[in-house]
């Protein structure tokens, strides 16, 4: 796993703003995709450790919106908004992610899965509107853990699905 928290100026000049994330997982391209764009998927791995998802509405297609709760240990809920802006089966992901529609603070990330042999390499790239917002994220809200940590869920949970061989 490789987690970039800031980018040197030469590489972006967004780099201030950004956090990139990224992970092997020991699972086919296609499952690893997969376990985007169902919300049976979704709620059986979405979240750091400790966290639930209740989703309210998902439609995985461009211009969709998944509307949802991510529960923590502390029993603190969170409204969570997240639309898909650009979805190429298998290789990428892109939304926009708020706590509601319209959320003037709202981010965007762009997920890529990228074969690596019989594995995926799934980079999470994610961009904040100022480096206040990231700053914030990363301090406050535990953004690098807990991208780290969501990431490995869904590595826990996908190789276990390739354990058992049963694909849906």
């Amino acid at each position: 796993m490789s987690v970039t928290g800031r980018g040197a100026p030469a590489q972006s000049a967004a780099a201030d703003r950004e956090i990139v994330i990224s992970r092997v997982i020991d699972a086919p391209r296609e499952l690893v995709f997969e376990a985007f764009t169902a919300v049976r998927h979704l709620s059986r791995w979405w979240g750091p450790e400790g966290f639930t998802t209740t989703t309210r509405a998902f439609e995985f297609r461009v211009g969709g919106e998944w509307e949802f709760v991510m529960h923590g240990p502390d029993g603190t809920d969170y409204q969570e908004w997240i639309s898909w802006t650009e979805i190429a089966p298998p290789e990428r992901i892109a939304l926009l992610h708020g706590e509601r529609r319209g959320d003037p603070n709202a981010f965007e990330s762009v997920l890529t899965f990228e074969p690596a042999g019989v594995a995926t390499r799934i980079e999470m790239r994610t961009l904040f509107p100022t480096k206040e917002l990231r700053d914030e994220a990363v301090e406050k809200y535990h953004a690098i853990e807990g991208g780290q940590q969501t990431l490995g869920n869904l590595a826990a949970y996908v190789t276990e699905i390739v354990r058992k061989g049963a694909r849906r």
